[in-house]
């Protein structure tokens, strides 16, 4: 997949680029796997908002993705890759010998007429879904499960991969994106392959509207507002934070502070955290 420039005919095209897809081969998603999407820009069953800066944006249509390949010993073959406005990575429509279609995160390098398989009795070949007892160490995968049977939670966006570092006794230690170590049971499937649209991150939206297209609203600085709406507003002219460290607009300590519980279950299950350190 490549960047496409645009001629500057307007002050916001100068700076702009956009993905050229070269890896798409079919336009119109698949009726029978296409649900409709409810807006509800960040508010919960209360009306109240949870998320901020969401809403607006352009109507979308959710792609049903098989995340738990678990169609065993069935080969499916490839009809086409098409975009998913849902998510940064490509989706590929395949199809089963017995007519059943679904949707799979698309890796680099699968194309149209390719076939892929799931089960533990499939080869090591991209876009073939294994358990990872059954995966040679130093692989590359994505869309790894945390528990076997829930679908894969892990490493599902563009352009990204884990790579299997080693396999002992009933965990494989995988080496995720982010750089940290951890370990998943054997027992749990991973697809073959780094996820396609690898350029998805150069991309420069450009301008504030394409933004508001994807359904993202403004984002404005605590800094600029009144001090009954943020914890840094207020004061004459540009005033400092006038408190130990940045907060949120409820006054929870923001920006760096670590908010994971220090006795969390999985803890045992990280052998090394993204900045390095060892787990104690």
């Amino acid at each position: 997949m490549g960047i496409k420039t645009y001629n500057p005919y307007t002050p916001s095209r100068r700076n702009m680029t956009g993905s050229d897809f070269a890896e798409i081969t079919k336009n119109s998603p698949e009726k029978s796997l296409v649900v409709s999407l409810k807006k509800h820009a960040g508010r919960n069953n209360q009306g109240k908002i949870t998320v901020r800066h969401h809403g607006g944006g352009n109507r979308q249509k959710y792609r049903l993705i098989d995340f738990k390949r678990n169609k065993d010993g069935i080969p499916a073959k490839v009809i086409g890759i098409e975009y998913d406005p849902n998510r940064t990575a490509n989706i590929a429509l395949i199809c089963y010998a017995d007519g059943e279609k679904a949707y799979i995160l698309a890796p680099a390098g699968l194309t149209d007429g390719m076939t892929v398989m799931n089960g533990a009795d499939a080869e090591v070949r991209v876009g073939n879904c294994l358990p990872l007892e059954k995966i040679p160490v130093g692989t590359l995968i994505h869309n790894v499960e945390l528990y076997p049977g829930r679908g894969g939670q892990l490493v599902r966006s563009a352009g990204n991969s884990a790579q299997l570092m080693a396999k002992e006794g009933k965990y494989a230690t995988l080496r995720l994106p982010s750089g940290e170590m951890r370990m998943v049971p054997l027992n749990c499937r991973a697809s073959i392959g780094v996820i396609g649209n690898g350029d998805h991150n150069l991309v420069k939206i450009g301008k504030a509207g394409r933004k508001r297209h994807m359904g993202i609203r403004p984002t404005v600085r605590g800094s600029v507002m009144n001090p009954n709406d943020h914890p840094h507003g207020g004061g004459e002219g540009r005033a400092p934070i006038g408190r130990p460290g940045p907060c949120t607009p409820w006054g929870k300590p923001a920006l760096g502070l670590k908010t994971r519980k220090k006795h969390k279950q999985s803890n045992k299950l990280i052998v090394r955290r993204r900045d390095g350190r060892a787990i104690k």
